[in-house]
């Protein structure tokens, strides 16, 4: 194995912090969050540190691949890149100036689209590739979207992603996932891991729309690569098991709050804080004792998702997501149950 690979999360970290140390002036200028009802923070604050995690993601993983052994000349990175970009763009001026959701809605549907039909791989071999690439642009927007939606407390992203992309760099140089996801898993993990710094609680700088949009998308695409492959296998039941139990939680969260919304007849399309992890501050945690219980529970997934791609069985692979059901489930009734109420 040459250092490159190994070179990939440091220099996305590095230029992930460098960068935020010379924008955040700019940041702290034009991109002021302040605070409203719905806001979890109490005090302005700049928001748009995401362009550093994805802009540190983008160089690393171009500057690395050639070193690395990546072939730049197909179509399926550039369009990743492109679309990253994309979303990137439209974050940051809704970051500004918030649009229209209709006109977020139907970009951010032409970025996964583009990215879910220049993918390699199949998610479901047996079933119409029609059939099956409009389910994986249904989802990925819906993931993107949901990304967003999660991305409201300090280190919540964070807790969320770097268990998985930790996981999915690690699979990729043990020579258990291909190349080009590997590269960009470790450079996302790099440019989160830069940022974490400035994002602690009480959190100096926010990630915003600019960050948690190609975010979500990057990671919908890893995850798509993951199902595609089969695993540790060709042809396995497990990389697919592992794609659904990686994010689980985040997954969980976002929409059991949006079916929970509808049926109340909420404008779901309004900003809230009616999502578990909102709500467990609300009910006595700690902002630090939330998102640690969510990086715990991200922790125990990867390892079950691990386990399904060693052991690819069907009985295997049940018992991991019953598992990983159950481990988030518990989690989002401990933070929909006061503290008084369960001491």
């Amino acid at each position: 194995m040459t250092l490159a690979p190994l070179l990939v999360v440091p220099l996305a970290a590095l230029l992930s912090a460098g960068l935020i140390v010379l924008l955040k002036p700019l940041l702290q200028r034009y991109a002021l969050a302040r605070p409203n009802a719905r806001s979890s923070h109490r005090v302005p604050t700049p928001q748009g540190g995401g362009i550093a995690i994805i802009a540190a993601a983008l160089i690393t993983a171009v500057t690395l691949a050639v070193p690395i052994g990546i072939a730049l000349g197909g179509v399926e990175l550039p369009v990743l890149a492109l679309s990253v970009i994309a979303l990137a763009v439209v974050g940051a001026v809704d970051d500004i100036r918030p649009l229209p959701a209709s006109l977020r809605l139907v970009i951010q549907a032409g970025a996964v689209a583009a990215v879910v039909l220049t993918v390699e791989g199949r998610l479901l071999p047996g079933a119409p590739l029609w059939l099956e690439r409009s389910f994986a642009i249904l989802a990925g927007l819906w993931f993107v979207n949901l990304v967003n939606f999660m991305d409201g407390l300090d280190w919540m992203t964070l807790a969320e992603f770097v268990p998985p992309t930790a996981f999915l760099f690690a699979l990729g140089l043990a020579g258990r996932y291909a190349p080009e996801p590997t590269l960009v898993a470790g450079a996302l993990l790099g440019g989160l891991l830069g940022f974490a710094p400035f994002n602690r609680p009480v959190a100096r700088l926010f990630m915003g729309d600019v960050g948690s949009l190609p975010i979500g998308l990057i990671v919908a695409w890893l995850l798509f690569r993951l199902a595609g492959q089969g695993g540790l296998q060709e042809g396995s039941e497990g990389g697919l098991a592992a794609a659904l139990i990686l994010p689980l939680y985040p997954i969980a969260d976002a929409t059991l709050t949006l079916l929970w919304r509808l049926r109340r007849g909420e404008a779901v399309w309004q900003a809230h804080r009616s999502h578990y992890y909102q709500v467990a501050t609300v009910n006595g945690f700690s902002v630090r004792e939330t998102v640690g219980s969510v990086f715990a529970l991200q922790v125990a997934l990867a390892a079950l998702a691990g386990v399904t791609l060693l052991w690819p069985s069907r009985a295997v692979t049940l018992v991991c997501l019953v598992l990983a059901a159950g481990l988030v489930g518990w989690l989002l009734r401990r933070f929909a149950t006061p503290r008084a109420a369960s001491a």
